[in-house]
């Protein structure tokens, strides 16, 4: 299984203040149900990745891909994360992006990819703030590799 290295950027992303702590966030396992499960995660991150790959900015990360197989790990991983009964046998975000050069510009879009996907798939306001503070802490080991 050939994994791309872009596969979990979208998950960095910058909280607003006022959300729960991490831990106390990662520890509760009613965000996974409140995300729809694994078939609420796994159409997420389809319509994220499928956004992203579109994109004339960030789709030179996806040419060589295998978009399924990109697919299924993050899927692995959103539901590791959030509490599920997955295990993420992914690589670390710091290994999977050293080398990419991702810029700004890349990045800013895939946290408005991934904005569009919770709000097509109808996330809650609160599952979606939860979820987007379990991602931010990724950031610094995706930009700056």
């Amino acid at each position: 299984m050939t994994i791309h290295p872009i596969a979990s950027i979208f998950f960095m992303i910058a909280v607003t203040s006022g959300c729960a702590s991490y831990e106390t966030i990662r520890n509760d396992k009613s965000l996974f149900h409140d995300l729809g499960g694994k078939p609420g995660i796994a159409a997420i991150v389809r319509d994220t990745i499928d956004l992203a790959a579109a994109n004339p900015v960030t789709m030179r990360h996806f040419e060589k891909i295998d978009i399924p197989d990109l697919k299924k790990i993050v899927s692995e991983q959103f539901c590791a994360l959030t509490g599920g009964p997955c295990k993420y046998t992914g690589k670390d975000m710091a290994k999977a992006h050293k080398g990419l050069d991702l810029n700004a510009a890349e990045f800013n879009i895939f946290v408005e990819d991934l904005r569009h996907a919770l709000d097509r798939n109808r996330i809650s306001e609160s599952a979606r703030n939860r979820l987007l503070a379990l991602l931010a802490p990724m950031k610094r080991d995706v930009l700056h590799q």
